[in-house]
């Protein structure tokens, strides 16, 4: 079974495309009575995804790391080429996880809120993948489009007031950046000639100094594009009013769409602006670090001034993106290695919050009156903050110290703790151990100190304070939310909590409980991720050296002449032509596929700086 998989590959990297396209498209032949079918074929559909890019992460961990395929069998630049390494795997992997704990979450009742939920769930999950694994501007752009598409219908599920006029800013927004991404792909095609990512990374160094200037313009146009779906600040304003009216699997859902934003940024900043492009080397780092880190102290004081978790979980994400777009800016690979770690755990974490949060204001509305609760309120206290009179008093008169909680409160409660000290960054949990790995790489003199990309200087010691400081007012804020939800009202009844809903819950946090357990595996895979992304000369051989499948006559042909001229042709076809611009790579290129896939894998070469 694991050699006939293994057989598939690299055709296995098109399923997580495929295989949500179809579904989607199935669903839609079936009538909106078929919901308890369509939920089925939902969740088969993204638990069978999650175990097929759980296969692809686990293939880009072993010596051929990475993978090129061309669909349509024309070579790069020509044709679409789409490239797996271990960084597109570790996105998707987080992507199907959280995908399906979010629609777990939904078979409980949101479902059945709107129409074509289903299908839209398909369809973001296609688009997410597309825009993980393409290798090319223009088909990101087709993703991104399919990915917005779906995400409007998404966030109008439900319907309601508020749904629809936070939905009317976010898609307004949205083709705003779409428009912008629009006339930056069309500058850079006009200045290099080219789309492809591999190309424009080889084709950035070679610019006329003339059209540096007009280069940086295009690269900024299109930067500004990917910043505001990476909730960069001052683009970030409509996060959380549409994060937090969306349903609350289709908030936990969109907590990935700020993380497609800082991966193009990331993928792209490092392809084209990389030590090696010359007069353009790290162009945008300092905007990069310093947006990143104004983003931090926004996010931190939203989540201090909200009252709502649905709010906090939003302006949590705007903290996230910060600090990975911050730490991406530094352009250190021991730096990027502790924000690849960081990624995953914080996004699971806030999609858990958003999940939470829902559970909680329910809870807080008596199910039977339908009067919510009032924040202010404490009515076991008197005005000098005292036990009032006869008020929760026991058989001997003597005021009650606590009550035994329900389990479905204890757990609820437990979650929520389990979700501050991810958010905020407290030990044992991954979030502290994400923290950690960047604050190291900031302050160890071996690494950031000496090493190529942008020096420490008074903006290291900014993200080190920021890092810090954030973190603490994450606590402040999620632990008074904490002390007024589930200590405020001693008389409160049990949460309504159902299986389909406590357990996604559960698994996000296992999944975090998971990468602490199993840290030094993971930071081991993040690091050679991030060894990956700093040397772009590998990621580009790969794609530009890729060959087309040989038609049959044209194979047959090769093997009449003879066996000497069928080997000579299939050297050729595995043959990658020199890189202009790039440097060779240090370690020798192994694994090309065998002809007939249409592909190439890659082994990624080691780097000097290694975390111990």
């Amino acid at each position: 079974m694991t050699q006939w998989i293994a057989d598939l590959m690299p055709h296995l990297m098109l399923t997580p495309i495929l295989l949500p396209m179809l579904t989607a498209a199935l669903m839609l032949f079936l009538r909106e009575e078929r919901q308890r079918l369509k939920l089925a074929m939902n969740l088969l559909s993204t638990l069978l995804g999650l175990g097929i890019c759980a296969y692809l992460m686990r293939w880009t961990s072993s010596p051929a790391s990475m993978a090129v395929y061309i669909p349509g069998n024309w070579p790069a630049p020509f044709g679409i080429a789409l490239a797996l390494d271990r960084l597109t795997a570790l996105m998707l992997v987080v992507t199907y996880i959280v995908a399906l704990a979010a629609l777990v979450f939904s078979a409980a009742r949101w479902h059945r809120a709107g129409v074509h939920f289903h299908s839209l769930f398909q369809l973001q999950l296609m688009g997410l993948s597309g825009a993980f694994l393409t290798a090319d501007l223009f088909n990101l752009f087709v993703f991104f489009e399919i990915m917005l598409a779906a995400s409007y219908g998404l966030l109008l599920h439900g319907s309601g007031r508020t749904r629809i006029q936070a939905g009317m800013h976010y898609i307004a927004i949205n083709l705003a950046a779409s428009s912008l991404f629009l006339i930056g792909v069309s500058m850079l095609y006009g200045i290099t000639g080219t789309l492809n990512m591999a190309d424009l990374a080889r084709a950035i160094p070679q610019v006329h100094e003339a059209d540096r200037g007009l280069l940086h313009a295009a690269a900024g146009i299109l930067g500004t594009a990917f910043l505001i779906k990476a909730a960069a600040w001052p683009l970030n304003f409509w996060l959380v009013p549409g994060y937090s009216a969306a349903t609350a699997p289709v908030g936990a859902l969109f907590a990935l769409m700020t993380k497609v934003g800082v991966y193009v940024i990331l993928r792209l900043w490092t392809l084209m602006f990389s030590t090696e492009a010359g007069l353009s080397a790290l162009f945008g780092s300092s905007w990069l670090i310093l947006g990143g880190m104004v983003a931090m102290a926004y996010g931190a004081i939203g989540m201090l001034g909200s009252q709502r978790l649905t709010h906090m979980a939003g302006f949590a994400a705007i903290v996230s993106s910060g600090t990975l777009l911050a730490a991406t800016g530094f352009g250190q690979n021991l730096l990027t290695a502790g924000l690849l770690y960081y990624l995953p755990s914080s996004t699971m974490a806030i999609s858990a919050l958003f999940l939470i949060a829902d559970v909680v204001d329910r809870w807080r509305v008596d199910e039977g009156s339908g009067e919510p609760y009032e924040d202010e309120e404490a009515p076991f206290l008197n005005a000098e903050l005292l036990p009032t009179e006869g008020f929760n008093l026991d058989e001997e008169e003597e005021v009650l110290i606590g009550r035994a909680f329900p389990a479905a409160a204890v757990f609820v409660g437990l979650s929520f703790m389990g979700c501050t000290l991810l958010i905020s960054g407290l030990p044992p949990l991954s979030g502290f151990v994400g923290k950690f790995a960047m604050l190291s790489a900031l302050l160890n003199p071996l690494g950031l100190g000496t090493s190529s990309g942008m020096q420490a200087g008074w903006t290291g010691w900014a993200m080190v304070a920021l890092l810090i400081v954030t973190g603490l007012l994450a606590l402040v804020a999620l632990t008074r939310a904490g002390i007024r939800h589930f200590w405020a009202n001693p008389e409160q009844s049990a949460p309504s909590l159902k299986v389909a809903e406590g357990l996604p819950i559960a698994a996000l946090l296992l999944c975090c409980v998971t990468m602490t357990v199993q840290a030094d595996d993971i930071m081991h895979f993040t690091q050679r991720a991030a060894n990956a992304l700093h040397s772009p000369d590998v990621y580009v051989r790969a794609v530009m050296g890729t060959r087309p499948v040989p038609a049959p006559a044209q194979k047959k042909a090769q093997e009449a002449a003879g066996p000497e001229a069928a080997a000579r042709a299939a050297a050729q076809a595995e043959d990658a032509p020199p890189v202009a611009g790039i440097s060779s790579p240090s370690a020798d290129i192994a694994g090309a596929a065998s002809p007939g896939r249409g592909a190439a894998e890659i082994e990624t070469p080691a780097q000097p700086q290694e975390r111990p």
